[in-house]
């Protein structure tokens, strides 16, 4: 395995940690524990800037002039659309925290 696809595994493993404390903080919410939900999405969010680096790095590398830049690969795409899913995943359950917490008064 390269290096390059370590580092996309990496972000792939992220995006999904990620993804799983946000599903976790809403069952939090569920249960009325707006603090330990609101935790769980600020630990999704610093995982999602680990794959967030890497994604950069990539980025960064394939925008280079050097010979041993990075291909896109469908594992890159792969890896990406996780990393978008996590986001698009913690930003919807934190404005749904929001909504439940006015309903309730909080």
């Amino acid at each position: 395995m390269t290096e390059t696809e370590q580092k996309i595994l990496m972000m792939i493993s992220s995006s999904g940690e990620s993804k799983a404390k946000a599903f976790e903080a809403l069952n939090q919410v569920a249960e009325g524990q707006y603090d330990k939900a609101r935790a769980l999405l600020k630990e999704a969010q610093e995982i999602d800037l680990e794959a967030h680096k890497v994604q950069t790095q990539l980025i960064t590398a394939e925008m280079s002039d050097s010979e041993d830049k990075p291909e896109m690969s469908l594992l890159m795409v792969h890896a990406q659309d996780h990393y978008m899913t996590s986001q698009l995943a913690r930003d919807l359950i934190e404005k749904l925290i929001d909504v439940f917490e006015k309903k309730e008064g909080k």
